[in-house]
């Protein structure tokens, strides 16, 4: 099945956090209370463009105490592919969405001594929610905000407000750099590290923490990666006889969505492995752009994340 249950919505309120960067608060249109979520979770939302349903997953930034709202930061991205461009032009109070139950991917390790949380830009969210999490918690956290300048810090003022001196702030016009050599060495045994940003802030970070003797399971991080454009092509699908063609500017997730077809998916970002779809034959290369196969999985040829992933070439067949 795909991404599940979908919750209709409407947009309640809207706040420009940043030049850049606008909070949307999402009430259900029925008012029963929206389900309860862990930190780190994300939903998928479902914009309805003029051409097409556009589906974006956006990290939870909070959730009402009562449950009446949701809070998701959406970043206007230059080359959006619909999403962000939608989300700030289209959307306005009054706007009804859809969007899925929550989904955690990056959830906090509650049994971990200490928690380096660690964000660059919009990568943010997901770390404004897990921070509000352990100050419940009285958990033992650090928190560590990458920005350009002070402008596109979405979030700067509620996290100093929350969380005071546990707040370290790094603004590339002043020069401040994020020392992953400083922060990541001496931390107690049995901390856990938490990233979100950047992908070369993330891979910066997590190399880091790899070379100060950080074990694997300690380290968590979080992508939400938009599919490369690339040149078109066909896909069939072996079992239901299906073929449609991948636009250039179209992931193979959406061009089947757009068949028809109820593909499965829960993050779209090419990190859970939910589309994972096994691969019959393949007339060209396959472009892999996922964070989940191995090495081993991708050269094989016999598997693609339809998220992200496409071919370079004249048509893939699928075993679906």
């Amino acid at each position: 099945m795909s991404g599940g249950v979908e919750i209709p919505v409407r947009v309640v309120e809207i706040e420009q956090a940043t030049p850049t960067v606008r909070r949307f608060r999402l009430a259900p249109i029925d008012g029963a209370p929206l389900p309860p979520f862990s930190a780190g979770a994300h939903v998928v939302t479902l914009m309805p463009a003029r051409d097409r349903v556009i589906r974006n997953a956006y990290s939870l930034i909070d959730r009402a105490a009562d449950g009446s709202s949701y809070r998701i930061g959406v970043l206007r991205v230059a080359q959006s592919r619909g999403g962000s461009a939608f989300m700030h032009d289209e959307v306005t109070v009054g706007t009804e969405l859809r969007i899925t139950m929550p989904v955690n991917l990056f959830p906090l390790a509650h049994a971990g001594r200490k928690h380096l949380l660690i964000a660059g830009g919009i990568g943010i969210t997901p770390i404004f929610a897990m921070a509000e999490e352990l100050r419940r918690t009285d958990a033992h956290y650090e928190i560590h905000y990458a920005m350009r300048n002070a402008a596109s810090g979405a979030f700067v003022d509620e996290l100093r407000a929350r969380h005071g001196d546990k707040l370290k702030l790094y603004r590339d016009d002043c020069q401040e750099i994020l020392a992953v050599d400083a922060i990541l060495p001496n931390q107690p045994l049995g901390t856990h590290l938490y990233v979100c940003g950047p992908e070369g802030m993330i891979e910066a970070v997590l190399e880091g923490a790899r070379e100060a003797g950080w074990p694997e399971e300690n380290l968590h991080s979080e992508r939400f990666q938009a599919p490369p454009t690339g040149e078109p092509f066909s896909v069939r699908l072996a079992k239901a006889g299906i073929t449609c063609e991948v636009r250039g500017d179209q992931s193979l997730l959406e061009a089947l969505e757009a068949a028809g077809v109820d593909a499965p998916f829960l993050c779209r970002g090419g990190a859970c492995g939910q589309c994972e779809a096994t691969v019959v034959e393949a007339d060209g290369e396959l472009v892999h752009n996922d964070h989940y196969l191995t090495d081993a999985d991708k050269a094989s040829g016999s598997k693609i994340m339809l998220c992200v992933s496409r071919l370079k070439g004249r048509e893939l067949v699928l075993d679906l």
